[in-house]
């Protein structure tokens, strides 16, 4: 197996993704999605790594993290995945590789990036036309960013550094034109 390019390395933060096999679907269910999270909430806390921004789309999945413990990030993300391969496999009864290949990885070095890349995340469900409303997608940490919903799984140091209130996350979220790459008015 190849190396990866990335080296996580502990206070440093990290765009995680993955998709499914041949774009197919990696969450048939609500209680696939809720499977999931479960299981990144118990291996966060394990191996102290920080959730920014997350969001779970139908075949793909988005994380922002920060990693701050000694565990490897690496062995997080398998653990979390592997277990969810496995179940989804018995839950379906079916055999065989889940995700397209291993998650990739980008460090994340820069402030702009993170703040781009959190709207990038966050903003998938509305990309997709899954919902009209980035609220009403219960598979992100949006609703956690905006105080509209409490969660586990969000930084919220991260927020207060970066956006006065939710609502000024939600008009850097919602008004975002996409003709210019990054729009930092915060």
């Amino acid at each position: 197996m190849a190396q990866r390019k990335v080296k996580f390395k502990k206070g440093n933060y990290y765009h995680i993704y993955n998709r499914g096999t041949n774009r197919l679907p990696i969450f048939l269910s609500d209680e696939n999605y809720r499977f999931l999270l479960r299981k990144v909430k118990k291996y966060v806390r394990q191996t102290e790594i920080s959730v920014i921004a997350y969001c779970l789309m139908p075949n793909h999945y988005h994380f922002f993290l920060r990693h701050d413990g000694d565990i490897p990030l690496n062995d997080c993300i398998q653990l979390i995945f592997n277990s969810y391969s496995k179940a989804f496999n018995t839950m379906y009864e079916r055999s065989g590789t889940l995700f397209e290949e291993r998650f990739k990885a980008i460090e994340v070095d820069s402030d702009e990036y993170a703040i781009h890349l959190c709207r990038y995340v966050h903003r998938n469900p509305l990309e997709a036309k899954l919902v009209d409303n980035l609220e009403a997608w219960d598979y992100s940490n949006y609703p956690e960013w905006i105080g509209k919903r409490s969660g586990g799984l969000v930084d919220k140091q991260f927020i207060k550094t970066h956006f006065k209130n939710g609502d000024a996350y939600k008009d850097f979220v919602l008004n975002y034109s996409g003709k210019k790459k990054f729009d930092f008015r915060y």
